[in-house]
C-alpha cells in the first residue's frame, strides 16, 4: 500500500506538502496540487483525512516531544535549554506550543496521536534522535511536519534536523587528552540508543584510530540511566591493571557521576583520572574541580528549531532544511597530563 513519503517522492515535493494538497491548503500552488494528484492517482494512494486535518489548521501551535525516559533524564539542563530557546523564538513569531512526553514509547505516541486527531497542531519538533523510532514512523507515514534536534539516520532527504557535529566534538574532546598524554582513554554513555551519543564514540574511536591506538572494548561502557552507587562496570572499569587514565562522559551529569565512583575507589580527579564531557551545564561550573566540557549551544539548537519549523509551516513547499550548530570546548580543571608518561 503507497504511503504519503511514497507520493511525495513520485511528486518531487515534501510529505507535508502533499498532506496540504489534500486539504486544498491555499498555500500550495495549483500547479504542485497538480502534480502531487497525480502521482497519488499514479499510486492508487487513499489519504488519511484524520492526519490532513492538521494541514487545515492555523493554529499557530506545534508540539515538543521529549524522549520517554526516566525522571533522571530531565534533570540534564540540555532539554530545558533547549525548550527555552524554542519558546524565545516562539514569542517573536507569535507561536505556541505544548510539550508531550510519557513512561514509553507506547504512551507518547497515544498522545502525539491524540493532537493529529484533534488538529491542535501543525507540526512536531522532537528533542532527540534515535533509529527505529515508532513516533517518526507515524509522523513520517503520516506526511506530519516534524524537526528534529539530532541527526537523522534514515529518510535523510526528508527529514528537518537542527545537530551539533557530534563526530567532530567527540574527535576534538579525545584528541585534546592524548595531546595531553594520555593514552588509556575510556568512553561512557547513558543514552547509548540516542543517535548523538554514537555520534560522540564514533568521534572518539577516530581519535583513537588518527594516533595508531588500538580500540580496547573494555574501556567503552553503554547503558541507559545514570549509573548507581557501586556500579560493578564502573568498579571492574576503575580496577583493570591498566585502567584508563581519562574517560570521556556523553553528558556532564553522567561525568559527575562517574567522578563520585571514582572518588569511591580512592582515585584522584584529575591526578589519578581526567574526566571530561558534553553539554558544559552549570553541573560542569559547580563540580569540584570544575568540568572540562564541550558546549554545544544548546539555546541556539532549540531556536534554529523553532525556526525551521516555523519557516516550513509558513512556506511549506520548502526542501528539508539540516543545520549545524557549532560546538568549542570549555578546558577546565578535571583534565590534566597523566602522572606518569604513558607507552604509545
Amino acid at each position: 500500500m503507497a504511503t504519503i513519503s511514497d507520493v511525495a517522492k513520485l511528486a518531487g515535493v515534501s510529505p507535508s506538502t502533499v498532506s496540504r494538497t489534500c486539504s486544498n491548503h491555499p498555500s500550495i500552488s495549483e500547479r504542485t496540487k497538480e502534480r502531487v494528484r497525480q502521482a497519488m492517482a499514479q499510486l492508487g494512494y487513499e489519504p488519511n483525512f484524520q492526519a490532513t486535518s492538521l494541514a487545515t489548521q492555523n493554529s499557530r501551535t506545534f508540539g515538543i516531544l521529549l524522549p520517554p525516559l526516566d525522571c533522571d533524564a530531565y534533570q540534564k539542563s540540555f532539554y530545558l535549554e533547549a525548550i527555552r530557546g524554542i519558546g524565545l523564538f516562539c514569542n517573536q513569531k507569535q507561536y505556541t506550543n505544548a510539550i508531550l512526553t510519557g513512561q514509553s514509547e507506547e504512551e507518547l505516541l497515544q498522545g502525539v496521536q491524540s493532537m493529529v486527531k484533534s488538529g491542535r497542531a501543525e507540526g512536531f519538533i522532537l528533542l532527540y534522535a534515535r533509529e527505529d523510532d515508532p513516533i517518526i514512523d507515524y509522523l513520517q507515514n503520516e506526511g506530519i511536519l516534524y524537526v528534529l534536534i539530532g541527526k537523522a539516520k534514515k529518510s535523510l532527504g526528508e527529514t528537518i534536523y537542527v545537530d551539533n557535529d557530534n563526530i567532530q566534538a567527540g574527535r576534538e574532546l579525545t584528541t585534546l587528552l592524548l595531546d595531553m598524554g594520555h593514552r588509556r582513554v575510556a568512553y561512557i554513555s547513558d543514552e547509548w540508543e540516542h543517535n548523538y551519543a554514537q555520534d560522540r564514540k564514533s568521534g572518539y574511536l577516530l581519535a583513537l584510530t588518527e594516533h595508531g591506538l588500538p580500540v580496547r572494548p573494555e574501556y567503552i561502557l553503554e547503558g541507559s540511566g545514570l549509573p548507581e552507587e557501586n556500579d560493578g562496570k564502573l568498579t571492574a572499569l576503575f580496577s583493570l591493571p591498566e585502567r584508563p587514565t581519562a574517560i570521556i562522559a556523553s553528558d556532564d551529569v553522567l561525568a559527575v557521576a562517574l567522578e563520585r565512583a571514582a572518588r569511591g575507589l580512592g582515585l584522584r580527579i584529575p591526578e589519578d583520572l581526567s574526566v571530561a564531557a558534553f553539554n558544559d551545564s552549570l553541573l560542569s561550573r559547580l563540580a569540584c574541580p570544575q568540568l572540562t566540557s564541550v558546549n554545544i549551544n544548546a539555546l541556539q539548537l532549540g531556536i534554529e528549531a523553532a525556526s525551521q519549523i516555523i519557516n516550513h509551516i509558513e512556506n511549506p513547499d520548502l526542501l528539508a532544511t539540516k543545520i549545524i550548530v557549532p560546538h568549542r570546548i570549555v578546558e577546565r580543571d578535571s583534565c590534566c597530563p597523566p602522572r606518569e608518561k604513558e607507552a604509545d
